[in-house]
């Protein structure tokens, strides 16, 4: 049986030397910790997309700086492609629209959260870049 692909992408907002964690508030896995963002959709670049995610999920606006990876994940449902991008917010002020929570963590300090499998596989290859 063919598990659906689901493709997303993910911003991994840094500033000032710290990256931005945050916590689901919904879902299967509410309380776990992700790097924001969502569904790409129909037609839409992944750079548009996780614009667009941002604005929904943190009424904030970002600026998609580079791509980082893109990491493959399978979860018992289906399969996750999830593109991600280093990116930087440039107002630095938001609202937690459907998060619980949200920390601004140093690259040392990654590995104190419980992070979703998915964003995990990110963890070590952030800890070892220049951000």
């Amino acid at each position: 049986m063919q598990v659906k692909t689901v493709n997303v992408v993910a911003a991994v907002i840094v500033h000032e030397g710290h990256i931005l964690a945050t916590q689901r508030g919904y879902g299967e896995f509410k309380g776990w910790w992700e790097f924001p963002g969502g569904k790409i959709e129909n037609g839409e670049a992944p750079e548009q997309a996780l614009i667009r995610e941002i604005k929904e999920e943190l009424n904030t606006e970002i600026t998609v700086n580079d791509y980082l990876d893109t990491v493959e994940y399978d979860y018992p449902t289906f399969h996750l492609s999830m593109r991600t991008f280093l990116c930087s917010m440039p107002n630095m002020h938001m609202s937690l629209l459907e998060h619980s929570d949200a920390k601004w963590l140093s690259q040392q300090n990654l590995d104190t959260v419980n992070w979703l499998p998915a964003d995990l596989g990110l963890i070590e290859k952030l800890k070892s870049i220049k951000i």
